[in-house]
């Protein structure tokens, strides 16, 4: 692949924070009377962020969530954010692998206080310099919009058309393509249940990898560290 710049994902693509995340939200959503399994949380609500995450739920569970769901869900968020969450593996020597000089970024539907946190827990605080976007706070609109994309190459100086974006979601996928940019699905973290290439494929993710070596392979770049 040809590119001039590079777009990651967050919470899936670089922290492993999806897996465990959904099986909570699945328990929580069960004990509050609507049965969910992680797989199914999975599916439907990654790659979404506020007002977005809390109408999808919503929308499938067809009626208001009690303010017991916020409750819960902002206490599980601060105590992850203080105890930290462990990196996709390979994650952390693929970005550190990269070009001093190629362009990167990370645009995420998390919040930029959610990515810079865990970034300082990866020890990468360093790696993406003022380069850290969210779709709830520098767009208007969110993913599965293309907007986050488009506006992290901007911030990049490069177009989007030669920019690489690594997904993991459905959501996030649609958006990346959507964009003009070339995408990787990437099915390398914990919460890639068996299937989940099929789903890449089917939004339209013609590269799919299932480690950072094989994104290193894919757009030409070998790691040298493990």
């Amino acid at each position: 692949m040809r590119f001039d710049a590079i777009i990651f994902d967050f919470d899936g693509v670089l922290l492993e924070s999806e897996f465990e995340a959904n099986i909570q939200l699945a328990e929580l959503l069960t004990n509050l009377g609507h049965h969910h399994t992680a797989a199914e949380t999975i599916r439907h609500y990654t790659g979404l962020a506020g007002d977005d995450f809390i109408a999808a739920i919503e929308r499938r569970i067809g009626s208001t969530l009690p303010p017991e769901f916020h409750d819960r869900m902002k206490e599980k968020s601060i105590r992850a954010l203080k105890e930290g969450i462990d990196a996709v593996v390979g994650a952390v020597e693929f970005v550190r692998s990269l070009p001093q000089s190629l362009p990167k970024a990370v645009a995420s539907s998390s919040s930029t206080k959610w990515i810079r946190g865990h970034l300082d827990h990866l020890g990468l605080a360093d790696a993406f310099g003022g380069h850290v976007y969210s779709g709830r706070e520098h767009v208007a609109r969110g993913k599965p919009e293309p907007d986050i994309y488009i506006h992290a190459a901007g911030r990049l100086g490069v177009g989007i058309a030669k920019a690489v974006v690594l997904e993991d979601s459905e959501v996030g996928a649609r958006g990346a393509l959507a964009s003009g940019a070339t995408v990787i699905g990437l099915a390398a973290g914990r919460h890639c249940f068996d299937g989940h290439e099929a789903m890449l494929r089917s939004v339209g993710i013609e590269h799919v990898a299932h480690s950072f070596d094989e994104v290193a392979d894919l757009i030409g770049l070998r790691q040298t560290s493990k």
